[in-house]
């Protein structure tokens, strides 16, 4: 045992007695018998120290509400322990925010590290929180989502060295810490299935035009209308972004033209129900004489999708994986390798 784990002398408070007041490493320290800088040690997992020891002054720490005192921290060692998560309102609603927290937070356990939400509000250009966070260095990295070939939160985040890692690729030359689902196999792999299903003609509803992963829908569709000899279309007026009512309006119109779409591929569990929604009011009959296939991401999405085949595309796991890319480049490692491309699993039933 070293001589920070000996017991602290008598006088400076009751052992095992929980003291008044804001809990704090002293009070951690009066409670167990160890000094302050064991308690400190323990908090942030030092391997030197014994594993009993850390799970002690863990438990007792989260048994009295211990918070570590954030701006004394950044004083004394320029780190917050923080990492901030950029959610716009919609994220949270539609499931995604509530799964890429759940897999952060599975990326975080057993580190010092906390998670901070910050939201980013309708009308606010993307970039505000981004610069808000460096520049008042309130966490020790960021991650968000919805990347663009070239988003200028990225071009900055990469000229003030600050670690961050982005749900979504983009174009800069510049590598940097990414996850992403490939959405390109997805939607070669969903109009594959269409072809199987008899489908002649397929639509897509594609998120806006400046997010790097329309471009990979797109090529990935085109590529498999093309190998079947089939002709596809990328739905005009409307994107992901569109009121779900607008999404109804055109779906609708389109599929009571002679030319309509007999296949329909769709990005996400809200503009799937959209499109068959549409297509049950225009007389069709999904897995009858029209075929969707959808991305899904929740349980609940396979109880109102009747007809509608689905591949999963797990948030939390990428959660998990954004978490554990911006822990290691906040530790200093290189960006070169840090990314991970989810892909996509056909388990179609036949």
């Amino acid at each position: 045992m070293s001589e920070d784990d000996l017991p602290q002398a008598a006088g400076k408070g009751k052992r095992g007695v929980k003291p008044s007041g804001k809990p704090t490493l002293k009070t951690i320290a009066q409670m167990t018998g160890f000094a302050v800088t064991t308690i400190s040690r323990a908090l942030n997992n030092a391997p030197e120290l014994a594993q009993e020891t850390r799970d002690r002054v863990q438990k007792i720490a989260a048994e009295i509400g211990y918070l570590p005192d954030r701006a004394a921290l950044r004083l004394k060692t320029g780190r917050t322990n923080v990492i901030a998560l950029v959610l716009e309102p919609d994220e949270q609603i539609y499931g995604f925010g509530s799964s890429i927290v759940t897999g952060l937070t599975e990326a975080v356990r057993n580190t010092a590290y906390h998670i901070v939400i910050t939201p980013l509000f309708r009308n606010v250009d993307p970039i505000e929180p981004i610069k808000h966070i460096v520049r008042n260095r309130m966490a020790d990295g960021v991650i968000f989502s919805k990347a663009e070939s070239f988003d200028e939160r990225i071009r900055f985040l990469i000229d003030n060295e600050f670690p961050f890692a982005s749900h979504g690729r983009t174009k800069w030359p510049e590598p940097h810490p990414w996850v992403d689902f490939d959405n390109e196999a997805y939607a070669y792999g969903a109009v594959k299935r269409l072809v199987q299903k008899g489908c002649k003609s397929v639509s897509i509803i594609l998120p806006e035009s400046a997010l790097t992963y329309t471009d990979h829908l797109k090529a990935g569709m085109a590529r498999a209308a093309g190998e079947a000899g089939i002709t596809h279309e990328f739905a005009t007026d409307v994107t992901l972004h569109s009121q779900t009512d607008a999404i109804r309006n055109y779906v609708s119109k389109r599929s009571k033209r002679p030319d309509g779409p007999d296949g329909w591929v769709c990005a996400s569990e809200v503009s799937a129900l959209a499109v068959i929604g549409a297509l049950n009011e225009s007389g069709k009959i999904v897995g009858k004489n029209v075929h969707v296939v959808s991305k899904q991401s929740s349980a609940m999405f396979a109880q109102f999708q009747p007809g509608a085949e689905t591949v999963h595309e797990d948030f939390v796991d990428a959660g998990r994986h954004l978490g554990a890319l911006l822990l290691r480049r906040i530790a200093g490692e290189a960006p070169e390798e840090l990314h991970y491309l989810a892909k996509p699993r056909f388990d179609w039933e036949d």
